[in-house]
């Protein structure tokens, strides 16, 4: 688990990004009070989602507009296809963490790990 910051610092709609992990991993706090996380950059282009608009449990890609439930990953808008990786999210001791998934994530085009060439 990856400590992100206490509960009380990320206000509901609001998000940070999580620089610790490659890919980055956006975590958002919803107008409805759920803490939900996915990798940070849009499958179609790179583009941080944190920066992005939230409404509901979807975020909407600030480059193009691709929106992606933040539950599942999903592309709910195009131009994006590729859905993103969801992180699983702890909070413990009003802090939250994240568990990063195991998955391969859905990069753009161009875009590469760190040590990946």
């Amino acid at each position: 688990m990856i400590p992100v910051c206490p509960l009380a610092s990320l206000p509901r709609g609001e998000a940070l990004r999580l620089d610790v992990v490659d890919p980055p991993i956006a975590v958002f706090h919803t107008d409805e009070g759920d803490i939900l996380a996915i990798d940070d950059t849009c499958t179609h282009q790179d583009a941080s989602l944190a920066d992005g608009w939230l409404e509901g449990c979807e975020i909407e890609c600030p480059l193009h507009a691709s929106r992606f439930n933040l539950r599942t990953g999903e592309v709910d808008a195009p131009p994006a296809k590729r859905p993103v990786r969801v992180h699983q999210v702890v909070v413990e001791n009003d802090v939250i963490h994240v568990v990063p998934s195991d998955a391969p994530p859905n990069l753009p085009p161009g875009v590469t790990l760190k040590g990946q060439a």
